[in-house]
């Protein structure tokens, strides 16, 4: 469960590496985030010389949560920290890296993501 200044690490090569949540998308009512949820974030800290620089507003993709998530056949799947692949706009659902780092949930297919279930190296 991601909320409201929940620091994030950043799973792609966009410049980010923190980010920290200050909005969860989807009603005015949502305050949590799981698998595959849109987030607002600002960046808090970022690699020199890179497309994203720290405090600019993105928009991210929760692709990790520490937060046990339950699956339709009773498994559970839970990561070790919680992270996010940061995404150009909400429609196209395209990611601002070109590399995906670490393992990411099966969760994002439903939702769309598959240009970043292409590019991860692990789906578990």
């Amino acid at each position: 469960m991601v909320q409201h200044r929940t620091m994030l690490a950043v799973a792609d090569n966009s410049g980010a590496k923190k980010l920290q949540c200050i909005r969860v998308l989807g009603g005015y009512k949502k305050h949590y985030a799981g698998l595959g949820d849109i987030v607002t974030c600002v960046v808090k800290s970022a690699e020199p010389r890179a497309a994203v620089k720290k405090s600019d507003i993105v928009h991210a993709v929760l692709v990790r949560v520490h937060k046990e998530t339950r699956r339709p056949d009773g498994t559970y799947v839970r990561f070790d920290d919680n992270a996010a692949v940061v995404i150009i706009d909400k429609k196209s659902k395209d990611p601002k890296g070109t590399r995906i780092f670490g393992p990411v949930a099966r969760e994002l297919r439903v939702r769309g993501f598959t240009k970043i279930l292409s590019l991860a190296p692990e789906v578990v």
